[in-house]
């Protein structure tokens, strides 16, 4: 497998396109965003578990209920949330995108992002169809990454190429993500496409057994957001006989997808709202997955532990704490825990308990952008990875001023 770029375009027959068409305050920002395939795909999606959900993925899911769609058409600056005209306005922007590409409604996925609460009026949207689709090019890939972007500081893309039955693949994506990102899907909004040939039935299994260790292992705030969403497009230009069952070809899939969505899930925690530090918590000797997962989603969602990962303090109890609150059954006399990232590595504690270390060594490890928490349970041979960032005062400024 080989990491190239090209975005949700590097994928055969796609192509992208963003530009400004007037829904943000800001007179720059590009806010409509637009992918297609040349062709109808198989398509798959995952969807936020908030019980309030944006009127696109109502829509969306209807859209996708026979596993196929060619195209995908997403604003940010209004996620239309709890608008009483929401759901027209969803299919609104899906007829808007057929028309221009000559489609039907029903294959366009729909996706907004941005203030919830607020009318979406859907003139700018209109007004800047035509010349979205006038912009779709194969390299439009980075510009409709930005057209997605709230908050986020920067552009999320990413593709791989990979074999499949002796036919060169390719698989990429794009994702928004900065802040609301919490556990249990989605959490953020995700476009993949891919040019391989995958059964709609088995492109879902894939997806949502991939976001198990991906996507639902990824916190910044420990908000979970009402509208996001994770989506994939295959439309089988790569030429390969359909995957429609498990098997060498499968499993070669799901090993380029986990590849593309670790990478998108460590990009969206190091730019989480604030935040100056990515960290990754990996849990070993476990006594089950479940346990292993408990664990770290539950050191990288605590509070203060992130705020100790800003300031640079090696605050090791503040981790064996999450450990304990975790729910998961574990044998604190067992722990051991380290510190690590470029700088070097600290052992930090040992069977529950602290262990002597240079207070100046830690220091110099955890000012690094990337920290490693690795935490040992001593429990049995499961593991698990979970991924956050710090937490610092740019985090509460930010979202103090969110919507004014």
């Amino acid at each position: 497998m080989e990491i190239i770029s090209g975005g949700v375009c590097a994928a055969k027959g796609f192509r992208a396109a963003g530009v400004r068409c007037g829904i943000r305050r800001s007179r720059t920002k590009k806010d409509l965003a637009l992918i297609v395939s040349d062709v109808p795909a198989n398509a798959a999606a995952v969807y936020t578990t908030n019980l309030v959900k944006g009127a696109p993925l109502t829509v969306t899911k209807a859209h996708l209920a026979d596993g196929r769609a060619q195209a995908v058409i997403c604003n940010s600056g209004n996620a239309n949330t709890c608008n009483a005209n929401g759901i027209d306005i969803a299919e609104q922007m899906s007829a808007l995108a057929a028309e221009a590409l000559a489609l039907r409604p029903e294959d366009v996925v729909v996706a907004s992002t941005g203030v919830i609460g607020q009318p979406l009026d859907i003139a700018p949207i209109a007004a800047g169809i035509a010349p979205l689709a006038a912009a779709l090019s194969a390299e439009g890939s980075g510009d409709a990454c930005e057209a997605i972007m709230t908050t986020d500081t920067k552009k999320k893309e990413i593709a791989v190429a990979f074999t499949l039955g002796g036919k060169v693949c390719h698989l990429g994506g794009i994702a928004k993500g900065s802040g609301m990102i919490h556990p249990n899907m989605a959490t953020m909004l995700v476009f993949l496409t891919t040019d391989a040939a995958i059964s709609a039935p088995m492109l879902q299994k894939a997806l949502s057994g991939d976001i198990r260790n991906t996507f639902n292992m990824t916190s910044v705030d420990g908000d979970t957001s009402t509208n996001d969403m994770v989506t994939i497009l295959a439309n089988g230009l790569a030429g390969n006989d359909e995957v429609t069952a498990e098997g060498e070809d499968f499993t070669a899939f799901m090993k380029a997808l986990n590849t593309v969505n670790v990478w998108l899930c460590r990009a969206i925690a190091a730019d989480g709202e604030g935040a100056t530090k990515l960290l990754e918590c990996a849990v070993t000797g476990a006594a089950d997955e479940a346990a292993a997962k408990t664990v770290a989603k539950s050191v990288v969602c605590s509070s203060l532990t992130k705020a100790a990962m800003f300031g640079g303090d090696a605050n090791w109890g503040r981790v064996l704490c999450a450990i304990g609150y975790s729910g998961a059954a574990v044998d604190v006399g067992k722990v051991g825990m380290s510190f690590r990232s470029a700088a070097g590595c600290v052992e930090v504690c040992r069977d529950g308990a602290g262990v002597p270390f240079s207070e100046e060594e830690a220091a110099k490890v955890l000012r690094e952008d990337e920290i490693e928490i690795l935490v040992t349970l001593g429990d049995g041979g499961a593991a698990a990875t979970a991924w956050g960032c710090d937490l610092t005062y740019e985090y509460v400024k930010i979202n103090g001023e969110y919507r004014t």
